[in-house]
């Protein structure tokens, strides 16, 4: 996991020790790139030429490099860290079943997963019925 944005590793520093280790015991557990020119963000399309910075960004990239998932919010609403955590696991299982199993809405780990075919056309529903109830 990587976090990257315009501002310098000084400004991450300082961000680190009066912001997130308060929110964060022992602050953010994963590196924070600074990407000065915007290089980065005008690859994800989430870099503002006219105001000089980022939006917030959240790509989720396999080990193949291919994102599967991604979310940009304007600055006025926070992420969902959870959620996102969900997220990563869930494709994780999906990777490691090498797609014989997929993740329905609101899954969690050892939770039950759907079997992708012909069977489930139309049954996706009472798997996650019987899931909301459980």
């Amino acid at each position: 996991m990587l976090a990257c944005s315009v501002d310098s590793h000084f400004v991450h520093k300082i961000w680190d020790e009066t912001e997130l280790s308060k929110m964060v015991d022992g602050g953010v557990p994963f590196p924070i790139l600074s990407d000065s020119g915007g290089q980065i963000g005008r690859l994800y399309g989430v870099y503002d030429d006219q105001a000089g910075v980022e939006v917030r960004g959240r790509f989720i990239i396999d080990p193949d490099g291919v994102i599967q998932a991604m979310e940009v919010m304007t600055p006025p609403v926070g992420r969902n860290f959870p959620e996102t955590i969900r997220q990563i696991k869930a494709y994780q299982h999906v990777r490691a079943t090498q797609g014989a199993e997929a993740c329905p809405a609101e899954w969690q780990p050892g939770k039950e997963t759907l079997k992708p075919g012909p069977d489930l056309v139309g049954k996706v529903w009472k798997v996650w019925k019987l899931e909301q109830a459980g």
